[in-house]
């Protein structure tokens, strides 16, 4: 694991300070850019506590006991995409860089699994999230959350199967099939479910822990006829010409960004996107972006980025307002 250090250095402080003062400019600028018709068109957004509805804490445990939504703690999480030992490793580094940086609590939760990721991101149990566009724009219309920054890169999935196997040569052929990837809504999977009409006839998604995994239960396990995985992560994979061959490819989207919800400050927002573009940043998020194949870094994001992508999540449960 990489060693992060404990205090920031007087030029990388002035970084962030300069970065806080553009994102926060920036803001203020998109904000005053909305006209009457967008506000009036706009969903009604509305923050839901963790215990609303509920009478327990949203988020049991969390850390030292203090449920989430406390004064005393942000919470910061992300889907269930790998083991929670792997998130701890990815993840938990990020929070207690944040910590430093705002001088709040924030500790990092592993979602058990994606129902529980879906049911506590809804009901707003999360402060800092990272994860899918179409997740960032459900937030930004209905819990008032803020991209702060995204990974640069395009964000496409491609379908593959094995280089040998000529019986698929076009996606509609997976009707059926076993595809290794994500359960939905994982973007990738909901993409290429969208492309089948009938829902008596689509692939059979088999969920696997990691795009690692989803590539290798085609190319050497033979466990799924074709896999979904991020092009980026597919770029990655040694020789993976000579394993597998692309059958279809989705359109490029904007890629995965970090979401604060409205119990964190503009200014710490601010503070939070800077940070995490500057040199300390960029070597407490390495571990994140290698997992995503990311050869350009993070960039500041906008809510304008994500607009219309929660149009995904239409047909998902939980996701209507």
């Amino acid at each position: 694991m990489l060693r992060f250090k404990t205090t920031i250095t007087g030029a990388t402080a002035s970084m962030i300070a300069i970065g806080a003062a553009i994102f926060i400019a920036t803001a203020i600028a998109s904000n005053a850019a909305e006209t009457v018709q967008e506000k009036v068109a706009a969903r009604k957004a509305a923050f839901i506590p963790p215990n609303a509805g509920s009478g327990r804490p949203a988020l049991e445990g969390v850390a030292r006991g203090t449920p989430a939504g406390s004064e005393n703690v942000l919470v910061f999480s992300a889907p269930p995409r790998e083991t929670e030992a792997d998130g701890i490793r990815t993840y938990q580094p990020i929070a207690e860089y944040l910590s430093r940086i705002t001088g709040k609590t924030i500790v990092y939760k592993h979602p058990s699994d994606w129902l529980t990721y879906q049911t506590e991101m809804q009901r707003g149990s999360y402060d800092l999230v990272f994860d899918g566009p179409h997740f960032n724009s459900w937030r930004i219309s209905n819990l008032q959350h803020s991209t702060l920054v995204k990974i640069a890169d395009e964000h496409t999935f491609a379908v593959v199967v094995r280089k040998d196997d000529n019986r698929i040569t076009d996606l509609k052929q997976l009707a059926g099939q076993r595809v290794c990837g994500m359960d939905p809504p994982n973007l990738g999977t909901l993409a290429v479910l969208s492309q089948f009409d009938n829902p008596a006839r689509q692939p059979l998604i088999m969920n696997t822990l990691g795009w690692t995994k989803a590539y290798e239960g085609v190319a050497f396990e033979k466990k799924c006829t074709a896999a979904i995985v991020p092009v980026a992560n597919l770029k990655k994979f040694a020789n993976n010409e000579n394993f597998v061959r692309v059958v279809y490819k989705t359109k490029a989207l904007p890629n995965q960004a970090l979401s604060a919800g409205p119990r964190i400050s503009v200014q710490d927002q601010a503070r939070i996107a800077a940070a995490l573009m500057s040199l300390d940043g960029a070597s407490v998020t390495a571990r994140l972006l290698a997992a995503y194949g990311s050869d350009m870094g993070l960039t500041y994001a906008s809510k304008e980025d994500y607009a219309g992508l929660d149009v995904y999540l239409k047909d998902t449960w939980g996701y209507s307002r």
